[in-house]
């Protein structure tokens, strides 16, 4: 992979044709090496966010030892990428055979369910060659919480109700070894209240079982900075974590574990687009909905732009994006201000698309090809360089 020290180098040696992924390793090692250090728990690493195998190893050699993998190809790729890692199936809905496979064949142990019918086809599918029941299942219930405080919902697809929380942990308690609750507040969450909420849930779940609890997994939803969206600093989430769990009924060595995505790789990539045509405030540019611009077409979201010619000088519009299908689809909102001088043949860097971006291009309509690059500036913003500081007296809690 090629080495450049940031965009504008790139853009010069190359004037690339076709957009190019920036990759920053080093942004990435210091995310997860901030979870490791000042999270009061596990952190797990949520592959669907970015399956990079680059990535992937970044993470590993930065001291993230455990992966939340969400289907059998997470599974595989991070067994033959991390021989050593541990594996945690956290989606809710598998199938027997994904189950089988990760179990007998991987040495994945722990499985997330919402339901006896999960339950069940997990109890089967783990029995060994004599049809005996595995003994060392590590199970956790999923629960179903709020998602108001986020950016972006997961509360209505998985997670089983608080009425209906006990009688599973009961159920799913006589088949494992070890016993846990997650939760997902859903992503981009902009307030540490969010966890508040649902650890009283899961305060009400366990009273309500009566049963012996070894694990709490708060799940993702740590955010990232892009604009129009500044969330607290991340100490205050771990704080505020940290002594709702110690006031759970839980047994007195009870993990804290978490999954943080876009946390840990929303400031690895960016990428770099051409402009290939202007009509008044829409730009024509060469990646968009079907590629890594995903997020910014369906859900409106605001990535951080800058423009890489020195020539640019006049003042900054906002300017609407439409990517390089033939499909009206294929368009971005923004707004995204650039200099009101941009023209067709010029390039945009557009920043934080390690997260989701990076991983859902497409090669619909034909295109999709992007060189991947390792830059070794800083990314468009971050929550790990030291730039955001606050006082302590404005902190929202304090963990003294």
């Amino acid at each position: 992979m090629h080495h450049f020290p940031d965009a504008t180098a790139v853009v010069r040696a190359l004037a690339p044709d076709e957009p190019v992924i920036l990759n920053r390793p080093h942004a990435a090692r210091r995310a997860a090496r901030f979870f490791v250090e000042k999270f009061p728990g596990k952190s797990l690493y949520a592959v669907k966010a970015n399956p990079s195998p680059d990535l992937l190893r970044v993470l590993w050699d930065a001291g993230v030892t455990h992966y939340d993998v969400a289907s059998i190809a997470e599974v595989r790729l991070v067994a033959s990428t991390l021989p050593e890692a541990k594996l945690c199936f956290m989606h809710p809905v598998k199938t027997p055979r994904a189950i089988s496979e990760a179990y007998h064949e991987h040495g994945c142990r722990t499985f997330s369910l919402d339901t006896v019918e999960e339950l069940n086809k997990i109890v089967e599918a783990c029995r060994d060659a004599d049809g005996k029941p595995a003994t060392d299942l590590r199970l956790c219930i999923r629960l179903r919480v709020s998602s108001e405080y986020s950016e972006l919902s997961l509360a209505s697809k998985f997670g089983c109700d608080l009425t209906e929380a006990p009688a599973l942990l009961q159920e799913a308690r006589q088949h494992c070894d070890w016993l846990g609750l997650c939760f997902h507040v859903g992503s981009q969450a902009m307030t540490p209240f969010a966890y508040v909420q649902a650890l009283e849930r899961v305060r009400v779940a366990i009273a309500e079982a009566g049963v012996v609890i070894d694990m709490v997994d708060v799940g993702g939803g740590f955010p990232s900075v892009y604009p129009g969206m500044e969330p607290p600093p991340l100490e205050d989430y771990f704080a505020i974590i940290h002594k709702q769990f110690y006031s759970l009924p839980i047994a007195y060595n009870a993990e804290l574990w978490c999954e943080p995505g876009r946390a840990l790789c929303a400031e690895y990539s960016s990428i770099v687009v051409r402009v290939e045509k202007r009509r008044g405030d829409e730009l024509y540019i060469n990646d968009g909905a079907y590629g890594a611009l995903f997020d910014a077409a369906h859900i409106g979201w605001n990535f951080p732009v800058r423009a890489l010619e020195d020539d640019l000088i006049k003042p900054e519009m906002d300017f609407a994006f439409y990517g390089p299908t033939c499909d009206d689809a294929d368009y971005m909102k923004g707004p995204f201000p650039l200099p009101e001088d941009i023209q067709a043949g010029d390039y945009i860097e557009i920043g934080m698309l390690g997260a989701y971006g990076a991983a859902m291009k497409t090669d619909f309509n034909g295109f999709g090809a992007a060189e991947r690059i390792v830059v070794e500036d800083e990314p468009m913003a971050s929550l790990y360089d030291g730039s955001r500081k606050r006082e302590e007296a404005d902190n929202v809690v304090s963990l003294r």
